[in-house]
């Protein structure tokens, strides 16, 4: 099969704003954008539309090709004004009936539907669950749901619907600087809080209705037990599940990284790559169609229906959503066979599946997805003009090639802020793998229909475990190189903005090279480096003193300029506290040292007890910081002492902390609780 794009697709990028889909996309992006972060509720937007409807017909009709462009302002600010009303509706929690408006402070009932079971970790099972009534009120609203990990009766499967008498907790920000927000995660997918409950504490509902995505689910369920029967070893099940169906539980970690290392850990996720080749395979084998009367018409409806049976049966999750809806729009190009515009089907998918689901806007997998695609359609045909080799194996393979490298143009810089590292024999994994991916993807659909029919022969199952070991190894090989994985780099958001910048700017002027392009992209690449010198300049002058969270461990970070010294009880166990911190601000060096019983910061002084309980020589203290458990009087202490702030750590048992915690309110001393609180910053005192 020859890789083929939709005509038009040399337009400059610029011509790119001619096309109405690309304007109102960016302008319901915008609109999603400032709903979010601003959190404007949905009757603001939804009047101001209101009104701006009848001005839309109005100018449409007065309006003069030489006067001001009134009816394109209003279309504007009318698309700005739907992005910030379908994301207020999507986010729900300013909805009158949205749970999270009702008294959470003591324990109610809720009544919860399964809507999503996700990764569970080495402690809880966690389920997104919508919410049904909250003390027999109908409510609304999604909820994070956590089940201790203990009873194999206590998994949930999509669907169920269950009784909790309980109360909640809102979802905890990060207790060390730059760390992971999985708040701010949960919250770009309208969750807020969060139910913890023992195995006994709820009760299912007998009586629950049936939905699509439980459908699915139960569909993708039955086919992995299908497969469990067969004598797959339980590496290549677990990547043929993820491969084939998105399940990516059983996935080791060391499969799993593996796959990251070698810049292939797309290849594990049901997305845009799957249902491209699928959709290519299905033009291929139903051609045939096309010769009989209305075979095009059949032929569309087949290749449509057949993606969005694969994504049922993928369980309908939002990446595979995600992908069959962007390929059915491009299998209706397809289908029309007109000179349509590549970027005009991506910016109308995208329109169209940010108008039903605003919120995969913040997804990153949605990112890179559509920064891929685009990329592709705009940088693969300029290196095909760059070099078209005669030799069809070469040609072959420079196609590929040239695929790889425009996709990952297109998420490197997303890549790089969400990952801080890239993998840079990416394009000999996919080299390796990519080619024979239809082959493997379609035999591997053929194996899920003769199992489902009970007809899978026994050699067709070592052949396809085979190719799959086969395809682990060479990823392993290839992850193996560590020294082409480059890690832990620095990448902010101001670097992102620019990155894509100079990208776009480097194709530009790679393919129409001028003395006026060749300007831009020399500001481009300044405005890139002056940014880093910026901010080497600000890591100059930088100085901070942090205490960090870490259950049985104390540690300190201090930062001068690009060396932080770590101070720690164990300094075995602060790698990725110390990783993370160093990565987002730019630290070049790290050395490690046993943490000491009295420090002075900026005259002021911190003296830390740890479980020996040697009282300081110092009266009046500034700091006060408990850890690993001090058997001590603590009221004797505070009096003899006397500091201005106590402070204690993740080394020290809860039931002592919340003992010292209501001491130090009683006479009146200001306490921290990293488990609480998080870190503290003691910056501000040496600056």
């Amino acid at each position: 099969m020859e890789l083929r794009l939709c005509e038009g697709h040399a337009y400059p990028l610029v011509r790119l704003f001619n096309f109405v889909s690309v304007k109102l996309c960016l302008c319901l992006i915008t609109g999603i954008i400032l709903g979010f972060y601003f959190g404007v509720a949905p009757l603001f937007p939804l009047l101001a539309m209101l009104i701006f409807f009848p001005l839309l017909f109005w100018f449409h009709k007065k309006q003069s090709r030489e006067g001001f462009p009134f009816f394109e302002v209003s279309m504007v600010l009318t698309t700005i004004l739907l992005g910030m009303f379908v994301v207020a509706m999507a986010m729900g929690n300013t909805l009158e009936n949205h749970y999270s408006n009702r008294d959470l402070n003591k324990e109610k009932v809720w009544h919860l539907k399964v809507r999503e079971a996700l990764k569970p970790n080495p402690y809880s099972q966690r389920y997104v669950a919508q919410v049904i009534t909250l003390d027999e009120e109908a409510s609304t609203g999604k909820i994070l749901l956590s089940l201790p990990v203990d009873s194999i009766d206590s998994k949930l499967k999509v669907d169920d619907e269950i009784f909790v008498f309980s109360s909640v907790e809102a979802i905890r920000p990060p207790l060390n600087p730059h760390q992971f927000n999985y708040k701010d995660y949960l919250r770009k997918q309208a969750i807020y809080h969060q139910i913890r409950v023992s195995n006994d504490a709820f009760s299912i509902d007998k009586n629950q209705s049936t939905t699509l995505l439980g459908l699915a689910a139960k569909a993708r369920e039955h086919i992995i037990s299908k497969l469990k029967k067969e004598r797959f070893g339980p590496e290549e099940l677990s990547v043929i599940q993820a491969l084939l169906l998105g399940q990516r539980d059983d996935i080791s970690e060391s499969t799993y990284n593996d796959y990251k290392n070698a810049g292939a850990v797309h290849i594990l996720a049901v997305s845009g790559l799957h249902v491209g080749i699928l959709l290519l395979l299905l033009q291929f084998l139903l051609s045939p169609l096309e010769r009989f009367s209305k075979g095009k018409t059949v032929k569309l409806l087949m290749v449509v229906l057949l993606l969005w049976g694969y994504a049922f049966v993928a369980g309908l999750s939002p990446s595979i959503v995600r992908a069959v809806t962007m390929f059915t729009f491009l299998a209706y190009a397809m289908y029309l066979n007109r000179p349509t515009n590549s970027f005009n089907i991506i910016a109308l998918s995208m329109l169209f599946i940010l108008l039903i689901k605003p919120l995969f806007l913040f997804q990153v997998g949605f990112q890179m997805s559509y920064a891929a695609v685009f990329a592709i359609v705009w940088i693969y045909p300029k290196l095909q003009k760059f070099w078209f080799p005669n030799n069809i194996i070469v040609r072959k393979t420079w196609q590929l090639l040239s695929v790889s490298i425009a996709a990952q143009l297109g998420v490197l810089p997303i890549s790089l802020f969400y990952f801080h590292q890239f993998p840079a024999l990416f394009f000999i994994s996919n080299l390796l793998i990519i080619p024979f991916l239809g082959l493997i993807l379609g035999i591997g659909i053929l194996i899920i229909v003769l199992s489902l029919i009970n007809q899978l022969p026994i050699f067709l199952v070592d052949s396809y475990d085979w190719v799959i070991g086969v395809m682990n190894a060479v990823v392993s090989w290839v992850a193996r190189q560590e020294g082409f994985i480059i890690k832990d780099i620095p990448f902010d958001s101001v670097q992102l903005v620019l990155g894509y910048f100079t990208i776009i700017l480097i194709v530009g002027f790679l393919s129409r090279p001028k003395r006026k392009t060749a300007l831009v992209l020399f500001a481009g690449i300044v405005a890139l480096q002056g940014w880093a010198i910026w901010k080497q300049f600000q890591l100059k002058n930088k100085e901070s003193l942090i205490l960090a969270h870490k259950s049985r461990n104390t540690i300190l970070l201090h930062q001068t300029g690009n060396v932080l010294n770590v101070f720690a009880q164990d300094t075995s166990n602060v790698d990725r506290i110390a990783n993370d911190y160093s990565v987002a601000e730019h630290v070049k060096a790290l050395t490690k040292n046993q943490i000491q019983n009295s420090y002075n910061i900026n005259q002021k002084k911190l003296y830390v007890m740890d479980s020996l309980g040697f009282y300081p020589i110092e009266q009046d203290l500034d700091f006060l910081l408990l850890t690993q458990s001090p058997k001590i009087n603590f009221e004797r202490l505070l009096d003899s002492v006397r500091p201005k702030m106590v402070l204690a750590d993740g080394s020290s048992y809860k039931s002592y902390v919340e003992r010292w915690k209501v001491t130090c309110a009683q006479k009146e001393i200001p306490f921290h609780y990293t488990g609480e609180k998080g870190y503290y910053d003691f910056s501000e005192l040496i600056r």
